[in-house]
């Protein structure tokens, strides 16, 4: 068998199918765009939806990849076997409409054993086909695959639910009773059974029906191919490899922890061998998605990412790392990847910071974790039980990054198993939370052949007129079908006219609206909306108020003063990109916008908050460009030379062979298809409305320019004025001095009030200390006091334990409808076993409430004052107990 590196095997699979006249498509970001439904790209097809559902025709129907994809769904199983991974990369090769089942499956077998590529031995490879597919086997079999090579699978059919759906082939490939974990007369011992002999490469889906809503199968218009070939997979054969660990994707992670680990090597004992190959997993996964974009936080993708970087570093600890040494590997992620991905190794430093800071946030938050499990641990002992609570073990998880397996070795020390169930259950209940979050937003759209089958060509012409006359209106669409007129009865239609100025919805810029108007100057329609249709023509939404025939000659006029709010914003849009890179950092990338006639909104990366400071320069770079009256220059060309040009490309994925170049001088480059300005003086001003969180690592600027930014202004000079009034100010800008006067007025009676709340607080303590009682053999003081809240309590306590008054303190008070207690205790009688945080606990429910707290002293606030006096019954007759 050849000796081939992943870069190799996964260059010679692209060159095949290009070879094969397949466009070779980029990876794209882990971050999905345009598509709620995923939390990530999780497979080569996912990025493929809007070619299969047929909402855009491909510039080639053949195309071939190398997909990036993560899956988060059987994160504990990772390091556990031998082929799970978080982060992996799946090989493709997609026909939109174009071959099927015969091309596919004869490319597949020459590819898998022609001599100038994989040159497998054809007795190695094993074929499953649905039974019903009798097309595929017989293409199997001309294909030159032996007859008792092939086996017949029910599961063998791909269906994810409403959309394309049919039935596939999975290619296995036979590595020899020896990797075998089964005995040989195993039942589980064939391709496709439970075994570790034959290991599935690759599966190839004969996309050919429509899933149906009511649940039928009906031919698809346009029959489809997508694969998959898992390379971590399939290089793991070429290296002979027992998993896909030992393979150069893999391996330089795992020598390199070797060096941080306490004398550990690999391939010593199974428990280490674990905890090394979720870190060289997680570790991957980390660094390609923060790479795209993606950031640490509590929810979400940032969810994700804390997750598997917490799980390395509790891993690393079992290895005997005890420092930050994650980050540490971020180049050696880059250096084995960079022949596809050089983007890894450009922005290293930055993964690794990003990276670095999360380590060093969860080493603190670590030592909390610990100490919540051994208290935990004692308290679970101490109920003479013999298992934590599956919540326990789930909050542990949850809060702290402790994998359950962790919690349960830790207990398993102290004699204590883990309630599994409890915390499945728990588990099950967050994954639900998480579904309903999700968009419900179909998954993949069912084809639309109509659309899909109109090929009229259409020109857009609005970058230089927003009235057109003569256009020939080519098709009209009504209730799903194509006719040749419609009336105001027929009330909305879709139409595409042979050239148009109405811009269609694309890039986070709004569509046109306007009027379509016929020979004798009459509306007769009302455009409403434009989107693209499959082949790339403006397709308009119209409100019909007359009657649209076909091939007949229209004049379109865009909404002008509408369209020109539209660009000052998409122009304003662009400085704001470069000026939040020039403040922030190169780091910041677009992840989102939404440009509407009367404000912006811009969506970017960036780890942490944006100073106050920072904002305001960004604001005022922006206007520094707009006053100097900038030209605004486009060119079309090639995306080579664009890139050569500087641009900054949003989506890589939406261009085509030639891209529009929109430059702002020399301030900024970008790509966009979208209506710009002509001088960025025409925007007048800019001024940022608000700015915020959105998401993990994601930020949310929204703004407005020319007449709304004046207007909003206004509004803040009348709020300004207003303000003046109340505080007296002469004059506005004399109100931030009067408001500190206020301020200084403020915090003086603040401190006069303390002052007397403390006089007050003294005297209450002298009352109080008087009224000691005698309980259990021990002095108690348990009084309701009249002071202003927990803060004075507190105080009290402090003058209790100058005073010796008592053994014991339980002191009450009601303020504003709501009630505090607080309980502390003498040094002795924590010694004996009298802790204020079970006392507390114990009274608490008497105000509804809850608290806790040290041995020495505790305290609990609830919503009900009612039950003061109750609660204070309740600790003494807890004290007469103990």
């Amino acid at each position: 068998m050849k000796e081939l590196t992943s870069g190799q095997v996964r260059q010679m699979y692209l060159d095949f199918f290009e070879q094969h006249g397949h466009k070779i498509m980029p990876s794209a970001s882990l971050v999905p765009v345009e598509d709620p439904t995923l939390l990530w790209i999780n497979s080569g097809v996912a990025t493929m939806k809007k070619y299969f559902d047929g909402s855009v025709v491909p510039e080639n129907p053949r195309m071939t990849s190398s997909q990036k994809s993560i899956r988060t769904n059987d994160i504990e199983n990772v390091g556990r076997t031998a082929r799970h991974h978080t982060l992996f990369e799946m090989l493709g090769n997609f026909s939109v409409g174009d071959y099927f089942k015969t091309e596919a499956v004869h490319w597949a077998w020459e590819l898998l054993t022609g001599a100038d590529w994989f040159a497998f031995d054809p007795e190695k490879l094993y074929i499953t086909v649905y039974p019903e597919d009798t097309d595929a086997k017989k293409e199997w079999l001309d294909a030159g695959v032996a007859a008792d090579h092939i086996v017949e699978a029910d599961d063998n059919f791909w269906d994810i639910g409403q959309g394309p759906s049919g039935p596939d082939s999975e290619i296995f490939y036979d590595r020899g009773q020896a990797m075998n974990n089964v005995p040989e007369d195993d039942s589980e011992n064939y391709p496709g059974g439970e075994n570790e002999r034959y290991l599935e490469i690759w599966n190839i889906v004969f996309s050919q029906f429509n899933h149906t809503p009511e649940g039928t199968y009906e031919p698809l218009p346009h029959k489809n191919i997508d694969t998959g070939m898992g390379l971590e997979r399939v290089v793991s054969v070429f290296q002979h490899a027992k998993t896909n660990f030992e393979t150069d994707l893999f391996l330089p992670i795992i020598r390199m922890t070797e060096q941080f680990s306490a004398g550990k090597t690999y391939n010593e004992n199974d428990v280490d061998d674990i905890s090394f190959k979720i870190i060289a997993d997680h570790v991957r996964a980390v660094t390609f998605a923060i790479g795209d974009g993606a950031l640490p936080s509590n929810e979400g993708r940032g969810y994700v990412i804390r997750r598997l970087i917490r799980r390395a570093i509790l891993n690393g600890k079992k290895l005997g790392i005890n420092e930050a040494f994650l980050y540490k590997l971020v180049p050696v992620v880059g250096e084995i990847m960079k022949s596809h991905y050089p983007e890894v190794v450009e922005q290293s430093d930055y993964i690794a910071g990003v990276i670095h800071s999360e380590e060093d946030r969860f080493n603190v938050t670590l030592d909390t974790g610990l100490s919540l499990l051994n208290d935990t641990i004692a308290a679970t002992k101490a109920a003479g039980k013999d298992a934590l609570a599956g919540a326990d073990a789930f909050k542990l998880f949850d809060t702290y990054g402790f994998p359950v397996e962790l919690t349960t070795e830790y207990a398993s020390d102290e004699g204590l198993a883990v309630d599994q169930d409890g915390f499945k259950a728990e588990m099950e209940k967050q994954r639900e939370r998480a579904r309903s979050a999700r968009s419900s937003a179909k998954s993949m759209g069912v084809q639309r052949a109509l659309l899909t089958d109109i090929k009229s060509a259409s020109t857009y012409v609005g970058y230089t007129d927003l009235t057109v006359t003569g256009a020939k209106l080519l098709d009209i669409i009504v209730n799903e079908k194509l006719v040749d007129e419609a009336k105001e009865a027929d009330h909305s239609a879709e139409v595409i006219f042979d050239q148009t100025p109405f811009y269609a919805e694309m890039g986070g810029q709004v569509a046109d609206t306007g009027r379509v108007v016929d020979a004798n100057g009459n509306t007769v329609a009302e455009v409403t909306d434009v989107i693209h249709a499959p082949n790339g023509q403006n397709l308009h939404t119209v409100k019909v108020t007359g009657t649209l025939k076909k091939n007949a000659a229209y004049t379109l006029q865009v909404d002008a003063a509408r369209h020109s709010k539209v660009e000052k914003n998409h122009t304003a849009t662009h400085l704001l990109d470069q000026s939040l890179r020039n403040v922030l950092g190169e780091h910041t990338a677009q992840a989102g916008s939404l440009v509407e006639p009367n404000y912006l909104r811009f969506d970017f990366t960036h780890f942490g908050q944006v100073t106050a400071d920072d904002l305001k320069k960004v604001e005022q770079m922006v206007n520094d460009q707009i006053f100097a009256e900038i030209p605004v220059t486009t060119v079309e060309t090639d995306i080579e030379s664009a890139k050569k040009m500087g641009a900054i490309a949003m989506f890589s994925e939406k261009y085509g062979k030639l891209v529009r170049v929109v430059s702002v001088g020399d301030f900024n480059t970008e790509f966009c298809g979208g209506d710009h300005v002509k001088n960025t003086n025409e925007i007048g001003l800019f001024k940022i409305v608000s700015e915020t969180g959105v998401g993990a690592g994601v930020r949310r600027i929204e703004a407005v320019t020319a007449g709304d930014a004046f207007n909003f202004l206004n509004n803040e000079e009348h709020l300004l004025t207003q303000t003046a009034a109340l505080v007296k100010a002469p004059q506005v800008k004399e109100v931030p001095h009067k408001i500190e006067a206020l301020q200084a007025d403020v915090k003086r009676l603040e401190n006069e009030q303390q002052a007397l709340q403390a006089k007050i607080a003294a005297q209450q303590a002298a009352d109080a200390f008087t009224n000691v009682e005698e309980i259990n053999g021990m002095k108690v003081i348990a009084e309701a006091v009249k002071v202003a809240g927990m803060g004075n309590l507190r105080q009290l306590a402090d003058d209790w334990k100058q005073s010796n008054a008592s053994d014991v303190l339980v002191l009450a008070t009601a303020v504003d409808g709501k009630a505090n207690l607080l309980v502390a205790m003498a040094p002795e009688q924590v010694k004996a076993g009298r802790k204020a945080g079970d006392l507390i606990k114990a009274i608490a429910p008497a105000i509804n409430g809850g608290g806790g707290g040290r041995p020495d002293m505790a305290q609990a606030g609830g919503k009900n004052p009612a039950g003061i006096d109750d609660a204070l019954k309740q600790a003494k007759a807890w004290l007469a107990e103990k």
